[in-house]
Parts: C-alpha cells; structure tokens; sequence
C-alpha cells in the first residue's frame, strides 16, 4: 500500500520547509506502509519553488512540482494525475490539521472500508480554533450544500481529505473547476456516484496569514454551486463504471447477508436444542433467538470508522423490531407444532426453520432501510452505519 500526501502551495515559504520536514519525519514515525509528500507549488511569486526543489533535493520521500498557472485545484488535479500511488490525500501546508488525525483519514480507505475520507470541523469530536466571522460562513456553506444538493457530509472545505487513486483520476474527468471549488466538486460529485465517504473529526486551528480572500472565494464558490444544480439537473454528473461497481457491491451484500443468515440459523437452533432441556421451549426459543440476533447484527457491521449519529438509533430501533418479528413468527409455528404432531423434536426444529424464513424476508428489509441506511434515490447505494 502507498500513499502520497500533496501539500498544495502559494506564496508559502514562509511555512513551507518546517511543515514539510514536520509531515515527512511524521511519516517515517507512524506510516506502516510506502508514502511520499509532493509539493504543488502553483505560479508562487516568492521562494516557495526554490525551497520546494532544494527540499525535494535534501530529503528522502519528498517530490516537488511547479505549475505556471495559478489555483489550488489545478495544483491538486496536476498532482493527482502524476500519483502512482493507490492512496492520494492532500493537506494545507500551514497544517491547521493536526497530524494525528492522518492515519486515521487513511486508514479506512487502506483497509477497504470507504472509498473517500475527509477531515471534519463540524461533527462532533471536532476541536476548532477560528474567529466567528470564517465560523459562521464555514456552517452557512455547508448548510447550503446540504438544502441545495442534498449531501450528506459535514464538511466541505476542510482542507484535509484522502481518496483511492483510482477513483481520484475518474472523478477529475468530469470535476471543471480548478480552483477554491475544486475539493468541493469532486465530493459532491463522488458522494453522487454512491463511493462512501468517512469522515475524521480533527483538531483544527485557523491560520490568520491564510491566502484565501473570502469574498472572492465566496462568489466562485456560489458560482459552482450553480453550476452542479444545472448539471444534476440535466441529469449529468454520473461516472461510466461506478454504476456497475454500485450493483456489484449490492449483490455482495445480499451474498453477505444469505451467507450470515444460515449461519445465524445454524446456531440459533443449535442453541435452542441446548438450552430447552434446561427451560421452557418457548423461553429457550426467545434467549436463543436474543443471542443470535446481536451476533448477526455485529457480523453485517463491517463499517467501523464513522461517527455515531442518530441513524443509529434508528438502527437499534430496526433491530428491535426484527427480532420481535421472529418472536412472534417462530412462537406461533413452535405452539402450532405442539398442536399437529405432539410437541415432537422434528416438528419443532422444522417449525422453527419455517418461522425464522418467514421472518427472514421482513428482517432483511429492515436491515437494509435502517441499519444498512440505504440511500436508493438518485442512484446512491447502500451506506451503512455503525
């Protein structure tokens, strides 16, 4: 596994060269795996490329890149085009990030969990530092984005986000803009082609030297936002190959599933056979059925890395009342059994597979709307949640 982390740059040499032997000695430390730091300089005016290049020279793992045309998109779409590691990130060179939280951005995209991970100053477990004037506008845009496009991240403009490579270069062919729009584009659009995105709250201090001029920024930012709503609305913005990775991905869950189940099955009536020589069948039923259900649930959860939220709620809410379906279905084939054949051993084990069928179609759709969160509409797949 290998990553680069990008350190897109402007006017920076005043911060430059403590943050980039700062991030690549961070690296070397705590980094199980292959990882290099280019540096993105975009039309600087100062020394920001001589130093760029004279680090690049001193320190091993460090890349320099000079581009003539200003913007920071730019910087990370040239830099992202070159990558030929299979982990790209980026981060403000002033690190108002603090280092810490990049193993973890990185680690559910290494893992396989998701496929794009952002840094958030807005979830809670988030520690900001900044004045009220970039808060307020910082909550105003997201809420924007959330009212007007309907994403479902926190977190928009933090500048500190990591993407499988592969996915970065399919997303570049459809993001235009290159600039401070630029991270913003490339989620919105990700999220709409159904890739999962994680996200790490982070401990954040504002730099009050920072280049961007917010009133300009704010203009080009509304502009893009536009944009995209007549894009969506004329029914782009989709990505040749993600709609079949999306089914594919689907039809790896219902295997996933299927496969949980008969297990589940097997021990829950393995279970019941245990535990009614020393209870009623019908108490033995509900502790085994009890048992079971929090194993299957624990086993369908292989998303470890998002945050709480109140779709967990909903979630535990979903089980509940899947179990209580199979309650209520297996109690009344184990008492319509002990009508029809005595009480035998075989009619009960053969009740119970019928009564846990039964409620297996109904368990399934709860788990997919609740726990499994899925979004459907607009082509977006199934997201779980922990």
């Amino acid at each position: 596994m290998s990553l680069d982390v990008v350190v897109p740059v402007y006017n920076e040499d005043r911060d430059l060269e403590a943050s980039v032997r700062a991030l690549r000695s961070y690296l070397d430390d705590r980094f199980p795996f292959l990882t290099l730091v280019p540096t993105a300089n975009n039309a600087s005016t100062d020394r920001t490329w001589e130093l760029a290049r004279r680090l690049a020279a001193e320190l091993e793992g460090v890349r320099a890149l000079h581009l003539e045309e200003k913007g920071r998109g730019r910087a990370l779409r040239a830099a992202f085009t070159r990558s030929e590691a299979d982990i790209v990130a980026y981060m403000d060179v002033d690190l108002s990030t603090g280092l810490e939280a990049l193993l973890p951005l990185v680690a559910p995209l290494a893992s396989g969990h998701s496929d794009v991970a952002i840094g958030t100053r807005l979830a809670p477990g988030a520690y900001v530092v900044r004045g009220p004037k970039r808060e307020v506008i910082s909550r105003l845009y997201n809420l924007l984005l959330r009212l007007v496009l309907h994403k479902r991240f926190s977190d928009a403009q933090c500048g500190f986000k990591a993407m499988r490579a592969s996915d970065a270069r399919a997303l570049l062919a459809v993001v235009e803009d290159n600039e401070w729009f630029f991270d913003t584009e490339m989620l919105v659009l990700a999220e709409r082609n159904g890739l999962r995105i994680h996200e790490v709250p982070v401990d954040w201090a504002d730099d009050p030297d920072s280049r961007v001029r917010i009133g300009h920024t704010a203009i080009a930012d509304l502009r893009g936002l536009l944009r995209l709503v007549r894009t969506f609305a004329a029914g782009g913005g989709r990505i040749e190959g993600f709609a079949e990775r999306r089914h594919q991905a689907d039809g790896a869950m219902a295997a996933r599933y299927v496969g949980v189940g008969l297990l589940s099955t097997l021990a829950y009536l393995s279970l019941y056979l245990l535990l009614r020589t020393h209870m009623n069948g019908y108490v033995a039923n509900v502790v085994s059925l009890a048992l079971c259900s929090v194993a299957n649930i624990v086993a369908h959860r292989r998303y470890p890395f998002r945050p709480p939220t109140r779709a967990c709620w909903a979630g535990a809410a979903g089980t509940s009342f899947a179990l209580c379906i199979s309650v209520v279905f297996t109690t009344w084939c184990l008492a319509l059994s002990s009508r029809l054949e005595s009480g035998s051993l075989v009619a009960q084990v053969l009740a119970l597979l019928a009564g846990t069928a039964a409620a297996a179609f109904g368990r399934f759709l709860v788990l997919r709307s609740l726990v499994f969160h899925s979004r459907l509409r607009d082509g977006v797949p199934p997201r779980p949640i922990v």
